[in-house]
């Protein structure tokens, strides 16, 4: 009897941790089953909604991501003409032109998908003894036809990835204090927020990976992932 419970015992334990292995890797796989039946050829990039207090999130986020969809191999409708078109339906902020339905942008645009952003990081933070510039954002792709998502992702990016990493001193807290302010007053005059928010684009759209993008039918890729 011993032995039986002992057998039942080692079943249910291997059956649970199948299903911890499968419930950790769910995370890390994304279903493009939908993206592929699309199979967009072009990309209206509509204004990030801004979830942060900088005012500058938005433009500082869309200025920089047509460019990687377009390296992907889409086309990417201009966003001078995004923007005027808008404009001249009323429609100016970032909240009231995602919330336009996708067979309205479809038939005003003539795109196949639209990409919904919204920045959720965009600015320094003085945190004790250090001044990071961090910019986050998360964004879907939705099908403008059906009205279908077939993509989302998140990314981040700081300032000390891309060389704004100011010196914090002699090692002492004061210096580690003092240092933290002058990378805070450093990344305020510049704006560093605006190319750590092009690392995040390029992160947030990147393809070639399990969870990203797949490739645009302009490119020489396109099928292959």
């Amino acid at each position: 009897m011993t032995m039986t419970f002992s057998r039942k015992f080692l079943a249910m334990l291997s059956a649970l941790l199948m299903l911890s292995a499968c419930a950790s890797r769910a995370p890390n796989q994304t279903d493009y089953t939908a993206f592929r039946n699309s199979k967009p050829h072009s990309i209206l990039v509509l204004p990030p909604i801004n979830d942060t207090s900088d005012i500058g999130a938005t433009h500082g986020m869309l200025a920089q991501m047509t460019m990687p969809l377009a390296e992907a191999g889409y086309y990417v409708v201009p966003v001078a003409e995004m923007d005027e078109t808008f404009k001249h339906n009323g429609l100016t902020t970032p909240t009231d032109i995602q919330n336009v339905a996708p067979a309205k942008l479809r038939e005003i645009f003539g795109a196949d998908a639209a990409l919904y952003t919204t920045v959720t990081s965009y600015g320094t933070k003085f945190v004790v003894v250090d001044s990071k510039t961090v910019v986050s954002a998360n964004a879907k792709l939705v099908d403008l036809r059906s009205g279908d998502e077939l993509w989302k992702g998140s990314a981040t990016a700081n300032g000390n990835e891309v060389g704004y990493n100011v010196g914090a001193g002699n090692g002492s807290l004061i210096g580690m204090v003092v240092g933290g302010i002058a990378k805070q007053v450093t990344h305020s005059l510049t704006d560093k927020s605006f190319d750590v928010a092009g690392l995040t684009s390029q992160r947030l759209l990147a393809t070639g990976d399990k969870t990203g993008l797949l490739y645009g039918p302009r490119s020489p890729k396109f099928g292959t992932d």
